[in-house]
């Protein structure tokens, strides 16, 4: 259980911290969630979504460096920051060895968190950004949806009624001129089920491949190759 002194309440897209700005508060999530994201060039990237009970704003305060990465609000969202009297009580009570070993640590994370962000944003930009119907079960019903973007490995499903993150389902996916859907085993990496900007930011989930036939493959890699992936 935290120790807090204080409770902030954000609305969808409000900013919490600001990458590049300065500040050691450490911060815990009360309710609803956040996004971790960080810039690469003039983009930003989803590095993570940390949702109740999860802690954020730690590496300013143990490495006293900027901030890292920007984080925002996802739909309403209290968040709780930390008692920094205990904070420091507690860490003023480790050996200055350990203190050193922890801020290198929080250090070489910046450097991990940036290379992160410039994998996802090759990850990104090398799918293509083509609508398919896709079909999926949930617990009730079949549901129709449709992709956003699509690679080899992975799918961001525009669909108003996304799985739980983690769940495992079968996905069926239609191409243009094939009578029969690839049947992909998936698992949900994360949803989105609030947005203000439902154009740019559309509810749904993206997904991994987690099994698929060889034959359904090279379906897959032969249609992405007509929208220019690499």
């Amino acid at each position: 259980m935290y120790i807090t002194t204080t409770e902030e309440t954000y609305q969808d897209g409000q900013i919490i911290i600001e990458e590049g700005s300065h500040g050691d508060w450490v911060y815990v999530v009360e309710s609803g969630s956040v996004e971790i994201l960080k810039k690469v060039g003039d983009k930003e990237v989803v590095i993570e979504t940390l949702k109740k009970g999860e802690v954020f704003g730690e590496l300013g305060y143990v490495a006293k460096v900027p901030r890292i990465a920007t984080v925002k609000a996802v739909g309403e969202t209290t968040v709780g920051i930390l008692d920094k009297g205990f904070l420091d009580a507690e860490f003023n009570k480790l050996s200055s060895d350990f203190q050193t070993i922890l801020r290198t640590l929080s250090r070489r994370l910046e450097k991990t968190t940036r290379i992160a962000a410039e994998t996802i944003l090759r990850r990104q930009e090398q799918r293509a950004y083509k609508s398919l119907e896709l079909q999926f079960k949930n617990k009730e019903e079949l549901v129709k949806a449709y992709s956003e973007n699509v690679s080899s490995e992975g799918i961001f499903m525009a669909t108003e009624e996304p799985l739980l993150q983690s769940e495992r389902f079968m996905l069926n996916l239609f191409l243009p001129n094939d009578p029969e859907p690839l049947e992909i085993e998936c698992e949900v990496s994360w949803t989105r089920r609030v947005t203000v900007d439902p154009r740019e930011r559309p509810l749904g989930m993206g997904v991994k491949f987690v099994k698929i036939s060889h034959d359904d493959l090279r379906k897959l890699q032969e249609e992405l190759k007509t929208n220019g992936e690499t």
